[in-house]
Order: C-alpha cells, then sequence, then structure tokens
C-alpha cells in the first residue's frame, strides 16, 4: 500500500473471456487444485482421488478471448427475430444474452500479506458466480447495485504463486424489460486495506445551513478492526475545496476498538459562508479523513459532497437551497451505441452533456441505480438525480439491493430523491403498501435527509400505497390523475417522475410501418402519453406538480414500439442512439433555456414533390416568427407560449428560412437548404485531446455532405473506418432504430446523413488518426491527441 493507506487498484486490464457455458463442479472442500477455477497445471496424486476436483476443465482454458473490462459481449453477437434462440425478443433487442465466463490471472506481493484485500464490482448484469483459486467466494443476482468480496485468506502471496479469479455470468434471466446487456459492464476494482480500516461506505455526509449562510458538516465514520488486538486509534478529517484545494475546516477524534469490532465517530465541522451546490454552479468539497495509530497513517478516505438544501413543498414543488426550482428532467437508460452498456466514463459525460444542452437539468436512472460514475459526474456537471430502485421486494435480497444502493450512494448532492419502484403491478394494493413502506422505512433509516418516492401509473388512491412514500410519482398523470390527486389530497407531494411519451425517429417525417420508422412531426402518441408541450405547460400553470421526467431522452436498445422488427431499438428519446439530436431535442430546448431558439423542420429535399403543400414546423421561446421561401415572406404570425407553429408551404427547391423576433427585431434563425447529391465526408471529435489511460473516448461524428457543405438529409453511404497510432475503433452507430449492422464492425452505413465512429485511447502519449472513406466520396480524418495519464 502507499504510505500506509489504502490502495485502490483498477482491475479492468487483463482479462480472457469466453462466450457460452461450461461445466464447473460445485466443490464439496474447500479449494481446486488446478483447472479452470484454479491456476495452470493440475495436481497429481493418490489423494485426490478423495477430493472433489475440477479433474476435467484444463482443456477449457484454451481459444479465450483478450478483453479490457467494462465489457458487454452482446453488441458483437447477431440480431435474432426467433424469442426461442435465447434473445430476449423484442424488449431486449432481439440480441442474445446467454452465458459467459471471464477469468484473470495475477500476483500479490509478499509483503501485502496480514492486509485486508478485496475485489469490488460495480455492476455485473444477471447472475453472477465468482472463484478466486479454486474457492466459490459468492454468487449475486443483481446487475446494477455494486458488490465486493474479501479475498484475504484465499490469495496466493509472494512465491507462493499466481492467483486466479473466475467470473460466471448469467444473463438468460433478466432483471427489466429493456436492453440490459450482458457481461462484467462495469469496473473491477482491487482494494487493500490494514486491518484497521473505515468500513465499506462507512462514511455519511450531511449539512445543515443556519440563518447566517454557516454550515454544519456532519460527518459519520464506521471504522473496523478486523485483527485480533486492540487498537488506539485518531480519526482526522479535513474539508477542502474540491478546485484549489483550500482549507475549510478540519477534526480529530481519539478512539479504541478491540478486535473484530466496530464503531462510529461523528464529527461536527463548521464551514463559514459555503459556496452552495446548483446544477448551474456544482461547486463540490472533499472531506479527507485518515485514521492514525502512532502517528502512522493506516487508512484514508476521499469523500465528495456538496453543500445545498433540497425541500418539496406541497404548493411550491422542489426549492433547491430555498429558491423554487422546477424540474426539467429526462429518464434514460444506460446503453449507447457501439458499446451497449459497458459504457465509459468519457461517454456518459458526452451524453450528460448533451442534456445540459437541451436544457435539462434532472436525471431518471431508469428503472435502475446508475453506475458511480454516471453519479460522480452529475456532481461535477450539475445534474439532480433521481435514484431509482430495480423494484419493489422487501425479501431479504430486495432489502439488500436498496440497502446497497442508498449506502453506495447517499453523499452524492446530485441525488435529491430514492425513487424505490417503478410501475408495479402492486400499486394501490394493501400488500403492496406493506411492501413499500418498509422498504421507504430503510430508506429513512440508512438517509433521513433525503424523501422517498414511487413512481406509479395506477393505483394512487387506494390500498394505502401513496401515503407508504413520501412523494407520489405520477407517471403520466396529465389525464387527469395528478390534477384529480391534488384535490382529493390538497396536503399530498406530487412530481411528473415519468412524461410526454411519443415516438419519433431523426430525420424521418412520414410513418414506415415496414422500415419500422415513426414521423418527427410527433404525431405517434401512444395512449398513455401526451406532448411534450402539454406537460411542460401542465407543471408551469401548477407549480405543485414540481416538474417532470420527459421519456425517454436517449433512444435505447429494446422496447421497440409501436413497431416491433425489423426496430431494435426505441424511438422515445430526445435524441437518437448516438446522441444525434432530433427535432424534439430543440423542442424541448426551447421549453427549458432562456437564450432565443428557432428551430425549423423539415428538411428541404422533397425532388418529387415540387408544387405540394409540405407541413412545416417551428419550435420557439420568441414573441413571433416570420417564415421566408427563397426571400419571400411567408407571413408573420405571434407564438403562443411553449407551443410549435405551423405553416403550409408549396414546395419548391432552395432555402427555407424561420426568423424569430423578440420586441419586433430578429432575435434568431433557422434555416433549411435544399442538399444536393453526396460529395464529401466531415468528421467532427467532440474532444481532440484525450488520455491516454487505456479507458478515455472521443466520440466523432460522422456528416455526409454536398459540394456547398451543406448536410444531405437521405444520405446513406457506406463508411469505411481506419484507425491508426495510439488507439483503436471502439465502435460505431447511427441511429438508425431498424439497423442489423454491427455495432462493432469497422464500417456503418450514414442514416438521414450521420454516422457515429468511437475511438478509444490506449495506454501511454501519441496520436490516433481517424480516417473515413465510402464510395464516391471525398474522404475525412480527424487527429486525436492522447496524452500520458
Amino acid at each position: 500500500m502507499t504510505d500506509g493507506a489504502r490502495s485502490r487498484q483498477n482491475f479492468d486490464e487483463g482479462w480472457y473471456f469466453h462466450k457460452g457455458d461450461l461445466f464447473i463442479p460445485y466443490a464439496v472442500k474447500g479449494g481446486m487444485t488446478g483447472g479452470l477455477t484454479d491456476c495452470g497445471k493440475r495436481e497429481e496424486g493418490e489423494w485426490l482421488d478423495i477430493a472433489y476436483v475440477d479433474k476435467e476443465a484444463q482443456h477449457m482454458q484454451e481459444g479465450w478471448e483478450s478483453v479490457r473490462l467494462p465489457h458487454d459481449w452482446c453488441p458483437e453477437g447477431q440480431f435474432i427475430n426467433d424469442p426461442d434462440m435465447g434473445s430476449r425478443a423484442g424488449s431486449h433487442g432481439y440480441l442474445q444474452a446467454g452465458i459467459g465466463f471471464y477469468r484473470k490471472r495475477f500476483t500479490i506481493p509478499a509483503e501485502q500479506l496480514g492486509e485486508r484485500i478485496e475485489l469490488s464490482f460495480d455492476g455485473v448484469t444477471g447472475r453472477s458466480t465468482v472463484w478466486v483459486n479454486g474457492h466459490l467466494i459468492g454468487e449475486r443476482f443483481g446487475g446494477y447495485t455494486s458488490f465486493a468480496y474479501d479475498i484475504t485468506d484465499v490469495l496466493r502471496y509472494g512465491e507462493e504463486g499466481d492467483n486466479i479469479v473466475l467470473v460466471k455470468v448469467d444473463a438468460t434471466d433478466h432483471e427489466g424489460w429493456w436492453y440490459e446487456g450482458s457481461g462484467i459492464y462495469r469496473h473491477v476494482w482491487l482494494q487493500t486495506t490494514d486491518l484497521l480500516h473505515i468500513a465499506p461506505y462507512g462514511i455519511y455526509v450531511t449539512t445543515t445551513i443556519g440563518q447566517d449562510g454557516a454550515a454544519v458538516v456532519s460527518l459519520e465514520t464506521k471504522v473496523m478492526n478486523e485483527g485480533e488486538g486492540k487498537r488506539v486509534f485518531t480519526c482526522h478529517t479535513v474539508i477542502r475545496e474540491r478546485v484549489g484545494g483550500r482549507k475549510v475546516a478540519e477534526q480529530s477524534s481519539h478512539a479504541a476498538l478491540i478486535g473484530l469490532e466496530e464503531l462510529t465517530i461523528v464529527l461536527a465541522l463548521h464551514m463559514d459562508a459555503p459556496e452552495l451546490w446548483t446544477p448551474e454552479h456544482p461547486f463540490l468539497y472533499i472531506a479527507m479523513t485518515e485514521l492514525y495509530e502512532d502517528d502512522k497513517l493506516v487508512d484514508r478516505v476521499e469523500t465528495r459532497f456538496g453543500v445545498r438544501t433540497i425541500v418539496f413543498d406541497k404548493d411550491q414543488g422542489f426549492l433547491l437551497n430555498g429558491n423554487h426550482y422546477p424540474i426539467k428532467g429526462t429518464s434514460n437508460h444506460q446503453d449507447f451505441a457501439g458499446v451497449g452498456v459497458a459504457m465509459p466514463k468519457a461517454l456518459i459525460a458526452y451524453k450528460l452533456n448533451l442534456l445540459k444542452e437541451m436544457g435539462c437539468n434532472a436525471y431518471r436512472s431508469a428503472h435502475h441505480p446508475p453506475s458511480p460514475e454516471l453519479l460522480d459526474l452529475c456532481d461535477e456537471l450539475g445534474m439532480l438525480v433521481m435514484d431509482e430502485n430495480r423494484k419493489l421486494d422487501s425479501s431479504a435480497r430486495g432489502m439488500d439491493e436498496l440497502k446497497a444502493m442508498i449506502l453506495r450512494d447517499r453523499n452524492h448532492p446530485s441525488v435529491i430523491l430514492w425513487s424505490l419502484e417503478n410501475e408495479e403491478v402492486l400499486e394501490g394494493t394493501v400488500m403492496g403498501a406493506r411492501i413499500l413502506r418498509s422498504m421507504s422505512q430503510l430508506a429513512h433509516k440508512l438517509d433521513p435527509t433525503r424523501p422517498t418516492m414511487a413512481a406509479m401509473n395506477h393505483g394512487w388512491s387506494s390500498g394505502g400505497y401513496a401515503e407508504a412514500i413520501d412523494i407520489v410519482g405520477y407517471n403520466y398523470g396529465h389525464r387527469g390523475a395528478d390534477v384529480d390527486g391534488r384535490r382529493k389530497n390538497p396536503d399530498r407531494l406530487i412530481l411528473g417522475s415519468e412524461s410526454a411519451s411519443y415516438t419519433t425517429t431523426r430525420g424521418i417525417y412520414e410513418d414506415d410501418p415496414v422500415k419500422g420508422y415513426c414521423t418527427e412531426y410527433g404525431t405517434n402518441i401512444p395512449s398513455w402519453g401526451c406532448s411534450p408541450e402539454k406537460s411542460w405547460t401542465d407543471v408551469l400553470r401548477n407549480p405543485y406538480l414540481t416538474g417532470i421526467f420527459i421519456w425517454t431522452g436517449f433512444d435505447y436498445r429494446g422496447e421497440p414500439t409501436p413497431y416491433e422488427w425489423p426496430c431494435i431499438s426505441s424511438h422515445y428519446g430526445m435524441m437518437d442512439t448516438c446522441g444525434f439530436p432530433k427535432d424534439v431535442y430543440y423542442l424541448m430546448k426551447a421549453l427549458w433555456v432562456d437564450e432565443p431558439i428557432v428551430h425549423l423542420l423539415p428538411h428541404w429535399n422533397w425532388p418529387e414533390r415540387e408544387g405540394e403543400q409540405i407541413k412545416a414546423v417551428v419550435y420557439t421561446n420568441c414573441d413571433s416568427v416570420e417564415l421566408f421561401l427563397n426571400g419571400r415572406s411567408l407571413g408573420e404570425h405571434a407564438v403562443k407560449p411553449h407551443y410549435s407553429m405551423e405553416w403550409a408551404v408549396a414546395y419548391e427547391p432552395g432555402e427555407l428560412t424561420a426568423i424569430g423576433k423578440i420586441g419586433g427585431a430578429a432575435a434568431a434563425q433557422s434555416k433549411r437548404i435544399t442538399a444536393g447529391k453526396p460529395h464529401a465526408i466531415r468528421l467532427e471529435a467532440n474532444r481532440i485531446a484525450i488520455s491516454g489511460d487505456g479507458a478515455d473516448v472521443a466520440a466523432v461524428r460522422v456528416s455526409i455532405l454536398d459540394m456547398s457543405g451543406n448536410v444531405v438529409p437521405y444520405a446513406d453511404s457506406l463508411v469505411h473506418f481506419q484507425v491508426e497510432g495510439a488507439g483503436t475503433l471502439l465502435g460505431v452507430g447511427n441511429g438508425n432504430p431498424s439497423s442489423h449492422e454491427s455495432d462493432k464492425a469497422s464500417s456503418r452505413r450514414a442514416f438521414n446523413g450521420h454516422a457515429l465512429a468511437l475511438v478509444q485511447a490506449g495506454l501511454g502519449h501519441g496520436s490516433i488518426t481517424l480516417k473515413a472513406t465510402a464510395a464516391g466520396l471525398h474522404s475525412s480524418k480527424v487527429v486525436i491527441e492522447v496524452s500520458a495519464e
């Protein structure tokens, strides 16, 4: 360990993967003596005959694929329209899940003997089983919460030999009705501590702000002594500003612990005039907690937190730091083009920044706990979070899952509430209320500072269900349930937990059931859904509704609606699976941001419809809009606040322009120009400098242009990618909900003018050159610099 404190080693490198099941006999005695779950050559001897050993597994170690975690094997497979093949049918994206194995050989230095060593998983899909050196360490079902195993006793140290960890991932069962992927899809860590150490998730930080603006930081630290003797120590905490490192408070406490016991130390630290955390000003502090024994550092844990107050009020909705703060949220699953659910941190940040640019200030992790990295980024970038438990379940396993989520996530200032369930069958029943009440009580015990909620789509007024939680979530309450619930329960706290669901396909302006496309005009509204304009207008008219979470921020794999095969992903998003904005993205931006916005649709390429009436739509937050066709005014109209505008325009090629005005003066404009034939490729990287840590990623947007540099809205050129230098092509996509091309290929067909390439850095420094070519088009390249970690 470094300077006596804990170490946390990233354990993502050096794994080998095998797709398919392998027979691993259950060990009736501790440990194997070779074979798949242990190291190298199987031992020989007559004594083996009385032990149950992995005798036949030696040959199973051949032919495994080298992989780096996080890893989702589903995007590497073929789309199959056959639920009997184990593809989980359409709701899971027509991709086979199945069973896979991961295996890694590693060494532990001899000097680490006597320390505590833990293997920690941020997330593994489905059901996982872990062996270390032939010992069955643990089994777990639950792919969305983090878990860890103490492997201290079963390791080999120094000259004792190498170590093997084997992980079986069984993703044939599923937890949700959306694409969940398959594999060790989040990070793995090897953590080492002294036997005297701070417990896992053992630090809990809460803040209170006085009328004078000063804050008191209450910091609870659970300390464990996993050795045999008594340990006398000092617990010391220093609070610093995350950026700049200025010290703002510190305090110490002396304590003692006998062997195999634990205690909780409570410190109260005072901060004068702290900076308050908001999405617009996400100011963070760091509490550095250290344990000293005879002036020797034995453990250190860094905890990030923010100072802020949250209140849900029955009349004003959400108050952040005492100010009315309407929640402008989106619901999101965790997958993305090119990678499935194995999301690098850089891509999570890419998605969050796209949401913030749209005006979104809140993120619902639907319908499961998010990755630790997502919450870190929400803290840093400024995004409120509805942290959602997987399901209604007060069994021992269900309560353990809920506990794991809350203990892991409760220090994040971005997290403002705990959603305990989503659209469960037992909503509105007395049995469901009993289950929900038990879960809510546990949540309050673990974290009294945040309210509990259930995202309900029925049963709001029956069985005592709504009374079991603090906030009643209304999924599609625009149908009258939310207003009716308010009338019947005037003190009820209400939140639009899921709202405004309709289906659109980027760049499509006529429904196409054969190809599985939905028009961008937004006319495909499910029976349970409504338009974003209505949903948001309801909030503005009725502040007690608190805010909304649009379904969804991004299209996601699986759950194709209203069409199934050939569709393999949803159409609900404000953006497609690559993060390319749809027209509705700009509608939400016009509703949610203060800067003048004008967005005009559709594209202006209709060669077979000259003279026909084309519906032109404008999304804007301006006072009025004037529309021009090839310089001729088609009239100026006043804007009804929070609603779109329409014109019927006789098509002729050229330029259609919408000019938004505020107070009679031009404030913003949007143009649609008739594009010519595809001529060239344009590459635009979201970042031209990334870190050489083997994980960092740049998202490169691909556009097909005409000779004048206009995007060709119908272009479907097959683009080939070549990567040279200090990185690799991680994946590709195009946002087409019916594309059956592989996300792991070196080429991708453009969809309505666009595609996406993900470039990942290797270890070290240098540069990455991505070149894109297509038949009949001028090629393009982009250079991304890679700096040493």
